[in-house]
């Protein structure tokens, strides 16, 4: 699965520019001994002999070069112009036999043919200090067949240029051409339960707590804020429950065999009013985002699911692990104790009267020198 073309995400890790934020994070993950789902990556090398096969370059700088991303009937009109090209233009001969192998090497090291995958964007500029290209390109779940597995990867190549993600680079002053194109497939999980989780609070920054939201069925009704989740807060060290909200999680999104995709389906009022993860299945949750923050040394946003069809033990799985790009941009103010403020106040009234006297400079309250 090793080519200019592909490669195993076991390979990935430190390989930014070749596979992208999410598949150099995915072969970071794998490197560090974390549980993640088996799969591929479709190199940058990929798309950029895509777009050389039909001399798409030309178009991209022809539509982009002097465009107002603030005029949104021209910036749509691009858009859908060159992703229209894009995801209709024949892929190269060796690009396509490279990515069917791919499938079905993935296929016979699960000893399942015609495996459902998830097909993900993976661009060159996700996940950098000041700026997060994640969710600005395309995911599509519930994959089957070498066919379906190519005409994703096309069109995710094409979701480079979607309105939100051209205006965000505008926006962030990144150069079109500067920003590749990577393709993450991974074996698709059955989540009973996923979600996302910070090692930090998000609401004020506090690292000594980890925050997670879980739903059931597959994560991106959380990630989408499809659905209310239940919202855990936790604390880092002794991983004990700190506050517990329990959400709605009204529908989840589940695998249909038979349609050979993913579907939303009604959860039960009392299904809803329960925490949709046990006691230990949260601190396992816990325990797996310490490990990717230690892992990373730095505050982490982990995507993780819960599989269905693996055992108790061994099914809890990261789907993807990002820098938490908020706080952690923000200068760090070491944290004081009661005990130590009681004492700098103990020893400031102490020291007061003394600095009064002995400063020449000092003057008395409401006087004049």
């Amino acid at each position: 699965m090793s080519g200019p073309y592909t490669l195993g995400l076991q390979d990935c890790a430190g390989k930014l520019d070749l596979v992208g934020g999410k598949c150099q994070s995915l072969g970071d993950l794998i490197a560090a001994g974390l549980p993640v789902p088996p799969g591929f990556a479709i190199t940058t090398h990929a798309f950029q002999a895509h777009l050389a096969h039909g001399d798409v370059r030309k178009d991209i700088q022809d539509r982009l070069s002097g465009l107002d991303h603030r005029d949104t009937a021209a910036l749509d009109a691009a858009s859908a112009a060159l992703r229209r090209e894009i995801e209709t233009l024949p892929l190269p001969a060796e690009v396509e036999q490279a990515i069917r192998a791919a499938y079905r090497e993935l296929c016979t090291s699960v000893g399942a043919p015609d495996l459902p995958v998830a097909v993900r964007s993976s661009a060159t500029a996700e996940d950098l200090p000041g700026a997060s290209f994640a969710g600005q390109q395309d995911t599509y779940l519930w994959v089957i067949g070498e066919g379906a597995v190519v005409e994703r990867a096309r069109q995710c190549w094409g979701s480079q240029y979607t309105a939100r993600a051209i205006a965000y680079r505008c926006d962030q002053g990144f150069a079109h051409e500067d920003v590749s194109m990577a393709v993450a497939v991974q074996k698709m999980v059955n989540s009973k339960v996923s979600g996302v989780a910070m090692t930090l609070n998000p609401a004020n920054g506090d690292r000594s707590k980890i925050v997670i939201d879980a739903s059931y069925g597959l994560g991106e009704t959380v990630v989408s804020g499809e659905v209310t989740p239940d919202n855990y807060c936790l604390d880092k060290v002794m991983l004990s429950t700190v506050k517990q909200t329990i959400g709605d999680k009204h529908v989840e999104l589940v695998p249909d065999h038979a349609g050979g995709k993913a579907v939303l389906r009604e959860v039960s009022p009392e299904r809803q009013a329960q925490p949709s993860l046990s006691p230990d299945e949260l601190r396992a949750v816990a325990t797996i985002a310490k490990r990717a923050e230690a892992h990373f040394r730095c505050p982490q946003d982990i995507e993780w699911a819960i599989d269905a069809d693996l055992p108790d033990g061994e099914n809890l799985l990261l789907l993807q692990s990002r820098p938490e790009t908020v706080w952690s941009q923000k200068p760090r103010t070491p944290a004081v104790s009661g005990a130590q403020a009681g004492m700098a106040g103990i020893l400031g009234t102490l020291l007061r009267p003394m600095q009064v006297k002995t400063d020449p400079s000092s003057t008395p309250e409401g006087g004049t020198k």
